[in-house]
């Protein structure tokens, strides 16, 4: 991780005032795709990449944030704060503020200064990483505080209602709340959670197959909708489901003639993997590796076959990565249609593992793969 002395360093000079610096991880999601918005289950885990933000108090009314990352400096009133989004990096921050004004905070003046390493657009939750940052960053000059579920709900409305991407509650949930060497277990209907300890002798080794994604673009979008419309179908003819959580795989033998073909397919995959979820916390908790594995397995062909969220290069990462020493399980995680792999990888092996899967991709699809080995991370927080 990029030394927080180094950024209180780049704040100092820029703007000749002493910082206080806060970080937020970005997060890989160990099985559970697209049941966060359904109300079901999903397991993440908070990794050692993570956003810094360094804040101090500004006394002119401006909020100015820099960007180490893309070297850019913008600025803007805090007593006019914008009601939408301009396209630009700055719409995570100034969503989140534009959140916390709804909540009635008296958004301050202030400087702050943002680096991150979480890869961008590969589906680790970049996003996330930098509304949660900029949140407890904030909310150390206002005064307020908020319980952890209740500061993820906020930096997750800031993507909703004010950047414009319809994403669940996990990656701000995670982000707050993650524990170190911990996989999460989250109900997303109540926000209650367990944490699953993940062994010391296995290694998050996080394969990016270098095709971006946005969930703010229209795929994504699509796919709710579809899963949103077969759930429309059930609920008309039983009652009491309003989300695919409370959905069967019975309700889809009953009444999937009645869906159009994408919606039986999207709702396949969330009421399955919401099953395969809550089994793999089972498995995770008992040590058993090897149904954790297989329960993976499927949650990859799930989501690319029936929920059509994979492309090619993931497609090809997970199936290269099957016969290496030390693989547990492999799946594409995070919002789809491009981004990285989870791959449970023994430690001992997870250099082997990695310089092998890098150099098969790269002969398969003639791209050169970033390939990291992380560990599980504790949640956002003061630095020093």
């Amino acid at each position: 991780m990029y030394d927080p002395a180094v950024l209180s360093t780049i704040h100092r000079k820029r703007f000749k005032t002493e910082p206080t610096v806060f970080c937020a991880p970005g997060r890989v999601n160990l099985i559970g795709e697209h049941t966060d918005y359904a109300e079901g289950f999903v397991m993440p885990a908070a990794i050692n990449y993570a956003t810094l933000a360094a804040i101090s108090p500004r006394t002119d009314g401006k909020i100015v944030l820099f960007s180490e990352n893309y070297g850019e400096e913008v600025s803007y009133e805090a007593s006019s704060l914008p009601n939408g989004p301009r396209g630009h990096w700055s719409d995570y921050p100034m969503g989140v503020l534009s959140i916390l004004s709804g909540e009635g905070q008296t958004i301050p003046g202030f400087s702050m200064s943002l680096w991150g390493d979480v890869p961008v657009a590969a589906g680790l939750s970049s996003s996330a990483a930098l509304e949660v940052a900029t949140a407890f960053a904030v909310t150390s000059l206002t005064g307020v505080t908020y319980p952890g579920p209740v500061m993820a709900k906020l930096c997750q409305r800031s993507e909703n209602e004010f950047v414009g991407a319809s994403s669940g509650i996990m990656d701000q949930f995670i982000s707050v709340n993650g524990k170190e060497d911990h996989a999460l277990l989250l109900d997303c209907r109540d926000l209650s959670f367990k944490l699953a300890p993940i062994p010391h002798n296995v290694a998050l080794v996080i394969a990016n197959t270098m095709v971006k994604h946005s969930i703010a673009g229209g795929d994504y979008t699509t796919r709710r909708a579809e899963a949103e419309a077969a759930c429309a179908i059930i609920n008309g003819h039983r009652g009491g489901v309003p989300f695919l959580r409370d959905a069967t795989l019975e309700d889809l033998e009953k009444w999937g003639h009645e869906m159009e073909p994408k919606s039986l397919m999207r709702a396949k995959h969330i009421i399955s993997e919401n099953l395969r979820t809550v089994a793999a916390c089972d498995a995770l908790m008992n040590g058993d590796m090897k149904t954790l594995g297989r329960l993976m397995a499927e949650a990859h062909w799930s989501y690319s076959k029936d929920f059509e969220a994979s492309c090619v290069e993931a497609d090809v990462m997970v199936q290269l990565a099957q016969d290496l020493p030390g693989l547990i399980g492999a799946r594409l995680t995070g919002g789809g249609f491009g981004g990285c792999t989870i791959n449970l990888v023994e430690q001992d092996k997870a250099e082997e593992f990695t310089r092998l899967l890098g150099e098969r991709y790269e002969k398969k699809m003639g791209i050169k793969p970033d390939i990291f080995i992380c560990h599980a991370s504790g949640g956002a927080r003061k630095i020093g």
